[in-house]
């Protein structure tokens, strides 16, 4: 930016991060735009149930993101994670219907989920983003949307179960194709976080081609882990909810 642009942003009170409007977190346009009821996105990416979603992609959502990723502006986590809430509360009855939680326990000294509450397992950001951002957005947003859940009775935890372990390119510009090869063994479980045996939710701010979740599966599987149902707080066009 600029150093005028700079020095007005300074000055003037920030302005609704969906449109620019009114001198305000998001309007009440925008807000509602996060506000929907959750539905399953279609098509399902590969190997994994249609991930629950609130919003599209696209228009002040896009904007919405923008300013809370890139932009500083984490009071988004609030009413991002109130719409991921929604998504993961409708995806966690679809978890527990297929069977009752079990498996081994957590390795000695391990930090595990509790048995009896559904783990929720977030996409993780790319290496040296969230240091280059100054927070860690998908973070942020699941612990406001567990908050959410749990005061309501939902027994869910969060679970810092994934990790990068290569680096990988920036998605931005990527196909389908090229964002599973970008993607393609580039994360790994969390062995302390004892997922092995659990029904987990996997989550993520956005699902495009669907690669990240994809990958994120994979990854939970090979450590023993079933992804049960996925949630996002928007999908692309692409992917219609239905």
């Amino acid at each position: 930016m600029s150093f005028f642009g700079d020095l007005i942003d300074f000055l003037l009170p920030e302005r609704c991060a969906g449109c620019g409007g009114e001198p305000v977190l998001l309007c009440g346009g925008c807000a509602a735009a996060l506000s929907g009821p959750a539905r399953p996105a279609r098509p399902a990416p590969a190997g994994l149930p249609p991930p629950w979603t609130v919003a599209a992609y696209d228009g002040p959502i896009q904007k919405i993101f923008s300013a809370y990723k890139e932009h500083g502006r984490t009071a988004l986590a609030v009413p991002l994670g109130e719409a991921l809430a929604r998504a993961v509360d409708a995806a966690v009855p679809e978890a527990r219907e297929r069977g009752t939680p079990g498996g081994p326990g957590p390795p000695p000294g391990g930090s595990a989920a509790p048995r009896g509450e559904t783990p929720v397992v977030w996409v993780p950001s790319r290496r040296g983003a969230a240091r280059r951002r100054g927070h860690d957005p998908m973070r942020r947003a699941v612990a406001v949307a567990v908050r959410r859940l749990r005061a309501g009775g939902v027994p869910v935890v969060a679970v810092d179960g994934l990790r990068q372990c290569r680096r990988v390119a920036d998605q931005a510009g990527l196909g389908a194709t090229a964002r599973r090869a970008n993607l393609h063994g580039a994360l790994e479980a969390v062995p302390r976080a004892g997922l092995a045996g659990r029904r987990v939710v996997l989550v993520d701010d956005v699902v495009t081609t669907g690669a990240s979740l994809a990958e994120a599966a994979r990854a939970l599987r090979a450590a023993g882990a079933e992804v049960a149902a996925a949630a996002t707080v928007a999908a692309t066009p692409l992917r219609r909810a239905w």
